[in-house]
């Protein structure tokens, strides 16, 4: 291995179609200390297809560790004369910052953040996907989600603990499961960013008195909680063994596939054990209730 020029220069960023809808990045390290990358692959993507690819050895000027080795093959003499991390953090920066960057794990992320702290640079600024989170909830039913399994599962072409190829496969664990599932981009972002927002008091009295309600696919903070807690429901976190109602919110954005929603199943689960959860939709009850949830 030897350091590497960007695989493919992206287009001139003047022309729309340069403009990735998402962009992948993937680390090796060197050692156990997270700052310690050698490698750096990064791939854009638009409309389910690759625009550029970047990748790099890095001189994480620190020692290799005969494990870490043993992953990736790289060790100490295939980074001479390579940069440091100080020195293609505005490469990097330039790639991801303002855009949505998926990494398979938040391992990379974390790393990156380690090493722009310890080399002096600005953290990078982007919008992260866990591509991990994405296949769960797109393929419930495989036993592992680990990146080899995925792309032997999805029949893509993939060198495992290579950077580029690392970062090539999740980018294309996105596109897959946006054609599997109907889920945008935006859509997984939204179910996988694991916000609650801010629990809201229950109203005193109302329709809803004494329910403790999980919304599947909304804000715990949103319209529909809001008016969950003024008709006196209390709006849970997540669903959990004192749920009394799981509500699907009309902008859930799972599609056929909610079902495969991990608090969908929970409250399946709960009902095997004998619990009394009501599964309704957000229509019904605004019709059942005449509450003005829209």
């Amino acid at each position: 291995m030897t350091a590497s020029d960007p695989v493919h220069q992206p287009p001139s960023p003047a022309s729309d179609a340069a403009v990735p809808d998402f962009v992948v990045v993937d680390v090796e390290t060197a050692c156990s200390r997270v700052s310690s990358i050698c490698q750096i692959g990064i791939v854009g993507f638009r409309n389910g297809v690759e625009l550029f690819a970047y990748e790099t050895l890095v001189d994480p000027l620190d020692h290799f560790s005969s494990f870490n080795t043993r992953i990736h093959g790289i060790t100490g003499d295939h980074v001479v004369g390579a940069p440091n991390f100080g020195d293609v953090h505005a490469v990097i920066d330039g790639h991801l910052a303002g855009r949505i960057t998926v990494a398979h794990s938040f391992f990379d992320k974390g790393a990156l953040g380690a090493a722009c702290a310890i080399h002096g640079q600005a953290a990078i600024e982007t919008t992260w996907l866990d591509s991990v989170r994405v296949a769960k909830r797109a393929w419930p039913e495989l036993p592992s989600h680990r990146l080899n399994v995925l792309t032997q599962f999805l029949g893509v072409r993939h060198k495992h603990h290579d950077a580029l190829s690392d970062a090539r496969a999740a980018g294309m664990v996105i596109v897959r499961a946006i054609e599997h599932t109907g889920i945008g981009l935006a859509g997984w972002l939204s179910s996988t960013s694991g916000r609650r927002g801010v629990a809201l008091k229950a109203a005193a009295t109302g329709p809803l008195k004494g329910q403790r309600v999980a919304i599947l696919g909304g804000a715990r903070d949103g319209t529909l909680a809001r008016h969950l807690a003024a008709a006196g429901a209390r709006v849970m976190a997540s669903v959990g063994s004192t749920t009394t109602m799981l509500v699907i919110s009309d902008d859930q954005p799972f599609g056929r596939f909610v079902t495969a929603h991990a608090d969908y199943r929970r409250v399946e689960e709960l009902r095997r054990g004998k619990a009394t959860i009501e599964i309704v939709t957000e229509a019904d009850l605004r019709h059942r209730l005449a509450l003005p949830l829209t």
